[in-house]
């Protein structure tokens, strides 16, 4: 019983200043970031290098001419998750992102496996975009055999192994810029992305133009708008929806931002959109220039420009590639120190990873073990069979991120804040029965709280029972979402286990759906975090779509994924149980009303004086 209750225990909040109450004694990160800067992380960690070769995969598989639907799709699908980060990162501007979320909405348990699924992301990210950046480098010299020998790629003899200096290198230098301050290398960021914008938007100028000059031709086919139909457009939006990745960086930058109530839902809205605006201008030029069934696969935008005389774009879109890269690696570096050091304040990981630097502010120790592992993923091992499992942890994070925002707006966790042990010691006398201990979140709601104005004929449930019906209808959409996912991508089963899952699915989604229209939502929700921010809209409709559509994308990741990952996670729990478990924050934590915590505070006061 120990074990599960340490799994459901979660992190309090003091709703007068919106942070968690564990980490107060902590040296805190600089309050730097503003607007733009925000904007700068949320382009640059999204737009990647694959916008320029996913546009022509898509195109020639699965979307044809209706390529730009397809990134429309996606990027609705995408706005809905950031949706909920706007409001959580709003009223939780804390650094941790959907961790800290599920920490505080849900529980220790699902917030340690969020955590560790963020750290095999970003490592695995981030290794990922720097073996991708030295081919790009070395088609802009001329060929693999112009790069100087200290950084050109080479076979260790005897061994399957082609290490990557360059990569590791360029994971170095991230790491230095990470490491000299936020603003330093936001700004840095802010260059290598704006440089990236420019190129696309070449691209979608002298495209345009040269369509313009040749009729679109991309367009004039017999086989229609869609070629494979409307589910082949689907599928592309499927499979494009993982290059809108990259926004939730911003979330993660919460605890520097100035004014995070403003410039966080700010930063996650612009920035997505700027990405899908981007996404679908490049993808009308592209299919407009060349037909979808003539694109090469693997250089669609430079052999697109190639095929109408420009030989000299190839080198320019070849830089646009080099500078996404390069602005991913650091989208992916930046937000793994905030992870670590969020998770080692509350005790779930060792110490060493929650110190900051009084001079940078920033979480070093954190910043330099994430470069060196890194580094040498990228120097020794081919990570991109593993890169699948950075999707499982985007993917996961958003799925919570949705379930702690209905759990927000329907559970809202008792207004109680920490008692402090200091105080536990002086004023013993002062506190009386008010603590709960052991179980902070686990006591039972006050009964007597019942709505007195009852109309003739109505039932009006009172707060315990509204809370009841509100919890297990969360529960059941959950399990409804997954049901319904499992049973649509399962081809494999009979024909009636499948359409009975996809029933019983459907229903238990339904009911939740009804149920949670019905009722009311929590008052509470007004004061707890950060109030007078972003509101998340069309609750609780819009984040149940959001957990349909993650779940659906991970279970088409694959079992080859899914395999991988569960060793990850299997680590995960084993580390859980003989470290973060015992050494939490919340072990044997004691919490009292904000209210009466006040109280004690003035009384032991005086008490002192």
């Amino acid at each position: 019983m120990g074990c599960l209750r340490s799994l459901v225990r979660r992190k309090q909040v003091d709703s007068s200043n919106g942070k968690a109450e564990t980490h107060h004694h902590h040296q805190q990160l600089a309050k730097a970031l503003t607007f733009p800067h925000l904007i700068a992380i949320g382009v640059g960690s999204t737009i990647g290098a694959g916008v320029y070769i996913l546009v022509g995969t898509v195109a020639r598989e699965h979307s044809g001419p209706a390529l730009a639907l397809s990134f429309l799709i996606a990027g609705i699908s995408a706005a809905l998750s950031a949706f909920c980060y706007a409001e959580l990162s709003s009223r939780f501007p804390s650094a941790g992102s959907a961790y800290h979320y599920s920490y505080i909405c849900i529980g220790e348990g699902v917030a340690w496996l969020i955590g560790w699924a963020l750290i095999l992301e970003y490592t695995i990210g981030g290794s990922t975009v720097a073996r991708g950046i030295s081919p790009n480098l070395a088609m802009i010299f001329g060929g693999e055999d112009c790069l100087p020998t200290i950084l050109a790629r080479h076979q260790i003899p005897g061994l399957d192994i082609v290490v990557d200096p360059c990569a590791a290198v360029l994971v170095f230098i991230v790491t230095g810029l990470c490491c000299l301050g936020v603003k330093e290398s936001t700004f840095a960021q802010g260059i290598v992305t704006t440089a990236n914008v420019f190129v696309m938007i070449f691209v979608i100028v002298a495209g345009s133009y040269l369509c313009f000059k040749t009729g679109w031709v991309g367009y004039e086919l017999p086989t229609g708008y869609f070629p494979y139909g409307v589910d082949g457009m689907l599928t592309g939006s499927a499979t494009v929806f993982f290059a809108y990745i990259g926004f939730d960086t911003v979330a993660s930058m919460a605890e520097e931002v100035k004014n995070p109530r403003r410039d966080l839902p700010l930063g996650i809205g612009i920035s997505l959109l700027l990405c899908c605006l981007l996404y679908m201008m490049v993808s009308v030029v592209i299919v407009g220039l060349v037909p979808y069934y003539a694109m090469d696969p693997d250089t669609p935008i430079s052999s697109a420009f190639s095929s109408h005389g420009i030989q000299w774009a190839a080198y320019l879109i070849n830089l646009g590639a080099v500078m996404a890269l390069c602005s991913a690696l650091m989208g992916s570096i930046l937000p793994q120190p905030r992870i670590l050091m969020a998770m080692a304040r509350d005790g779930l990981l060792p110490s060493y990873f929650s110190y900051v630097n009084q001079h940078t502010q920033v979480p070093i120790n954190g910043t330099i073990t994430t470069g060196v592992c890194a580094a040498i993923l990228a120097f020794f091992m081919d990570v991109s069979q593993l890169a699948g499992m950075v999707s499982v942890g985007t993917l996961v994070a958003f799925t919570m991120v949705a379930i702690s925002l209905l759990i927000v707006r329907y559970v809202v966790p008792p207004d109680e804040v920490p008692f402090p042990s200091s105080l536990q010691e002086n004023s013993s006398s002062h506190v009386g029965t008010s603590i709960r201990s052991k179980q902070p979140l686990l006591g039972k709601v006050d009964d007597s709280v019942v709505d007195k104005e009852n109309a003739p004929g109505r039932w009006v449930l009172n707060k315990k029972n509204r809370r009841k019906f509100a919890g297990w209808s969360i529960m059941f959409t959950c399990i409804g979402n997954f049901l319904l996912s499992y049973a649509a991508s399962s081809f494999l089963l009979p024909g009636l286990l499948r359409y009975s899952l996809c029933g019983v699915g459907g229903l238990f989604l339904l009911v939740g759906l009804i149920v949670l229209i019905c009722i009311d939502q929590d008052d509470a929700r007004h004061s707890f975090g950060h109030s007078g921010g972003f509101i998340c809209p069309f609750v609780p409709l819009l984040p149940i779509v959001c957990i349909l559509i993650n779940m659906y994308l991970l279970v088409n990741l694959g079992a080859a994924t899914w395999a991988r990952v569960s060793v990850w996670l299997f680590l995960g729990v084993v580390v859980y149980i003989f470290y973060g478990r015992r050494n939490s924050s919340l072990v044997n934590a004691v919490y009292v009303s904000t209210a009466h915590l006040q109280e004690i505070r003035r009384t032991s006061g005086h008490s002192l004086a």
